[in-house]
């Protein structure tokens, strides 16, 4: 199955890029759905047709759904949700009030990842076209996953056999009911539904499509993008140029802009590297229906596959050389000053901007020591060596990726042990 994402900064075009991408797999004679994670669903407009919470038929192979939220929440959600309440309830909180503060942020779109994963499941789709939401909260929840697993393998575990041993007493001692092995099964299943969609995402068979229009502040964001979207392990395998002003017949105005534009679309070319870059001219008329949807998307891809499979290794890979091997991490756009690096026992920080991410090393890595890192060709490439770490809990910190030698240390590599 093909799963193609779409984000970008609100207000782009994304939704229209999503829905005609999607027509035009339909019409290429993919059984295709069309999901949106966006809280603001645009598609049902899009399509010009009403969509419902199942997936509803559009066209021929063409199927749309936006998520009932409620309907999920209450699937998913239903014993952790229960148990908040009656926290709540003791706490005096009126239960209209308990019920909204119940429903954590970003439920929707969190809940339709969980319906993505339902739908790959039961093998019924040959293209998944996701509509995502905009960007800042596509990150946010892209990292989702990941971040829970941290929690869940090194907090959780401890957690519940605690309130599993001292329920009685932790009752009495906090004034509230402590959480039953149901509410834990909850969570459990929550997270292990999450992260089968991070795998999903981050697969081969999964990209994520970042729609722009000709304006430097959008371009500026859409990098960044494309940067966090690497950080995180998911593949970005092209940028659609939205709402592009054609050269033709051009009056003075029209002119103006036409310039402009040139001028960030050489910025775009550059921007992503050997990423292709299709472009999408501003239409007279906003394009509504599937047959405008499908012709708009024949024009964007002009003859290339639209589904076409991201080529490549993915941003992360494994590389063994004969003293030990090289970690790499596709950074774009990125230099030295905008990475900071750390390691702490069997995980590798890397942060970069206000993105943070809590890498776990491979088995055949975790036992070895950094040798030194550096940010080339905007690529992070972290060395290790083939010598076992010291006992204990070790931290390494670097703050310098230059390091181009075989010695721990160079790199601006601190190692601190506590006993």
């Amino acid at each position: 199955m093909r799963i193609l994402l779409f984000t970008g900064k609100g207000g782009v075009g994304k939704s229209t890029i999503a829905a005609g991408t999607a027509a035009l797999a339909a019409a290429g004679g993919h059984r295709t759905l069309v999901l949106s994670t966006d809280a603001a669903h645009s598609l049902a407009d899009a399509y010009g047709v009403p969509v419902g919470a199942e997936p509803t038929q559009v066209a021929d192979r063409l199927f749309v759904q936006q998520v009932d939220a409620q309907l999920r929440f209450q699937q998913s959600w239903a014993e952790i949700q229960g148990y908040l309440l009656s926290v709540l309830d003791v706490a005096g909180v009126d239960p209209v009030a308990a019920e909204e503060l119940t429903v954590i942020p970003g439920a929707e779109e969190v809940l339709a990842l969980l319906e993505l994963r339902l739908h790959a499941l039961s093998g019924a789709w040959d293209v998944v076209v996701v509509d995502c939401a905009p960007t800042a909260e596509t990150l946010r929840l892209l990292a989702l996953p990941e971040a829970l697993g941290w929690y869940m393998q090194r907090v959780f575990p401890a957690e519940r056999r605690i309130v599993k041993a001292l329920r009685p007493v932790l009752t009495r001692a906090a004034g509230v009911p402590m959480p039953a092995d149901d509410v834990f099964d909850a969570v459990e299943r929550l997270h292990a539904e999450l992260d089968e969609v991070r795998q999903l995402l981050s697969g081969p068979g999964s990209s994520v499509r970042i729609v722009l229009t000709p304006e430097s502040v959008v371009l500026a964001e859409a990098r960044r993008s494309h940067t966090t979207l690497s950080l995180y392990g998911y593949r970005v395998d092209g940028v659609v140029a939205n709402r592009v002003f054609p050269a033709e017949d051009a009056d003075d105005w029209r002119a103006g802009w036409v310039l402009a534009q040139d001028e960030v679309l050489a910025q775009v070319e550059q921007s992503f590297g050997d990423l292709p870059v299709w472009r999408s001219v501003y239409r007279p008329r906003e394009p509504i229906g599937v047959e405008a949807l499908t012709a708009l998307a024949r024009e964007v891809y002009a003859g290339t596959d639209p589904l076409a499979p991201p080529a490549g290794d993915g941003p992360f890979r494994v590389q063994r050389t004969a003293t030990g091997a090289v970690l790499h991490l596709a950074l774009p756009g990125v230099s030295r000053d905008d990475v900071d690096l750390a390691r702490n026992g069997e995980e590798l920080v890397v942060t970069v901007g206000s993105y943070r991410r809590l890498l776990t090393l491979p088995a055949g890595l975790a036992r070895f020591q950094v040798a030194g890192a550096r940010v080339m060709d905007g690529e992070l490439q972290v060395r290790f060596r083939e010598t076992p770490a010291a006992t204990g809990p070790t931290t390494e910190t670097t703050t310098d990726t230059t390091d181009t030698t075989d010695t721990a240390g160079t790199a601006g590599t601190a190692e601190r042990r506590h006993g």
